[in-house]
């Protein structure tokens, strides 16, 4: 076992150590977050992946109309073709294979738009409840809040209702962080 996966115990046990050991007399207030969860039920997230599916519905319905006309196209060649000369399947099934090698490529070039936007809608919804978790320890007097690592704690630690309770009062559209980047057509920033 690496010196570092073995340090991380007793660096969370020295962190938990001086919030206890705060000034004498006071009581350290701690909380706990189920990122995961806050992530999953936010309705900042939700909206992000209702835009997501939005902004990407007119490719996918692209996608499968290709796909439908190529499934229609090889079992036309699969019934006919015995029947055609050799020369005009064969410019059919060379056809047919050009058709799929752009659908081919079309739909892994959705795939990994899909994902990059994904990504980057997810990343800022994080960030954001990061700053709602933040504010929300700040309001209501918090010493610690601890996230992902937890493996148990009472659940009157356990501040994730609250701060979802929160986030349920705010805009579900996050504001644009991104100083106004233009966007290029077909939904890709500059």
């Amino acid at each position: 076992m690496s010196t570092f996966i073995r340090t991380i115990p007793l660096l969370a046990l020295c962190v938990c150590g001086l919030a206890l050991a705060g000034p004498a007399g006071a009581e350290t207030k701690i909380g706990v977050v189920n990122f995961q969860q806050l992530l999953q039920e936010a309705p900042q997230t939700k909206a992000a992946m209702k835009s997501l599916e939005a902004e990407f519905a007119p490719r996918q319905r692209e996608l499968l109309s290709m796909q439908s006309d190529l499934k229609t196209k090889d079992e036309k060649l699969q019934r006919e073709g015995p029947m055609m000369a050799d020369t005009e399947r064969v410019k059919a099934e060379t056809a047919l294979r050009d058709e799929q090698s752009e659908f081919q490529s079309k739909a892994s070039s959705f795939k990994d738009d899909v994902n990059a936007q994904r990504n980057a809608e997810l990343g800022k919804v994080q960030r954001y409840l990061l700053l709602q978790i933040q504010d929300y320890a700040t309001t209501k007097g918090f010493d610690l809040i601890l996230g992902d690592g937890v493996f148990y704690a009472k659940q009157a630690y356990d501040i994730t209702p609250g701060v979802l309770a929160v986030l349920m009062t705010k805009p579900v559209n996050l504001p644009d962080t991104t100083g106004g980047a233009a966007k290029k057509p077909g939904g890709k920033k500059q």
